[in-house]
């Protein structure tokens, strides 16, 4: 049985698309020694599993963390090592917002030893469980898995100007075949919206880790501007003005893309 954290779903399609960054549930006893309870959920891919929610439908299996990334981030590399080198980002217990805010309170900051537990408890049962999954379609032939995510449209620190609608990620062509990438690009080039291959995001810790090709392993990861479907931040980014609230009619436009988008993927899965 899995924790109450984790939610698994399985279906039947050649797909399993990760949530690992929606969480928003910050432990008790790691919440006094952050600044605040907004600036340790600030980060969160908002609402974006209620985006994608249309998915049962398709047979898709779902895997997601209800932790917040800002007590362990499921998609960085448990080494330590930088997924960016030379730019900024967070690191797997993050210390600091997107924006470069403190996250603990001085002196509050998790230890090495801390960082393991939280390995542990939450990093390594969310990949065992997205493992599991994958091994588990992998058996009737080959799969792909999408891993979800979005942002602000901009965010100074880590990327000039606004960031592309659409943002897919195959770490320069070694997480996929380049089939699933064209056939993503497709899907997003006939929106009419902005897409990029490879551009500020090249694909997290998850997309390289899991995605090999030559086994019939396909990773791929999406990064949304969540323009899509939400209001961006107006000005300052503040407690007052974010998140700002899903938007259902601004968000159906999105979902009909997401839907063709994730067809394709599960359509080369089925022709691989």
């Amino acid at each position: 049985m899995n924790p109450d954290w984790l939610t698994v779903v399985e279906g039947d399609a050649p797909l399993i698309v990760a949530f690992p960054h929606t969480g928003t549930d910050i432990p008790a006893d790691i919440e006094p020694r952050m600044v605040s309870p907004w600036l340790a959920r600030k980060d969160a891919d908002w609402w974006v599993d209620r985006l994608y929610d249309f998915i049962g439908e398709m047979g898709v299996t779902t895997v997601r963390t209800g932790v917040s990334r800002s007590v362990i981030d499921v998609n960085r590399d448990p080494s330590g090592a930088s997924l960016y080198p030379g730019m900024a980002t967070t690191g797997l217990c993050p210390v600091e917002t997107f924006d470069g805010e403190p996250l603990y309170r001085p002196g509050e900051e998790p230890d090495q030893a801390e960082i393991d537990r939280r390995r542990a408890t939450w990093f390594d049962p969310y990949h065992d469980a997205l493992t599991a999954q994958i091994e588990r379609l992998r058996a009737n032939g080959p799969v792909v898995l999408y891993d979800a995510h979005s942002i602000r449209s901009v965010v100074p620190r880590l990327f000039d100007g606004e960031l592309p609608q659409f943002n897919i990620g195959d770490n320069g062509g070694v997480t996929c075949a380049p089939e699933l990438s064209q056939a993503v690009e497709a899907a997003c080039a006939v929106t009419g919206w902005t897409h990029v291959l490879n551009g500020r995001f090249k694909g997290g810790w998850t997309t390289r880790h899991y995605g090999r090709p030559a086994e019939g392993i396909h990773a791929i990861q999406m990064e949304l501007a969540d323009r899509g479907y939400m209001l961006d931040p107006d000005g300052e980014v503040s407690e007052a003005n974010w998140p700002s609230p899903y938007e259902p009619a601004r968000a159906e436009t999105m979902r009909g893309h997401l839907r063709a988008i994730l067809t394709a993927c599960a359509d080369f899965a089925r022709k691989a």
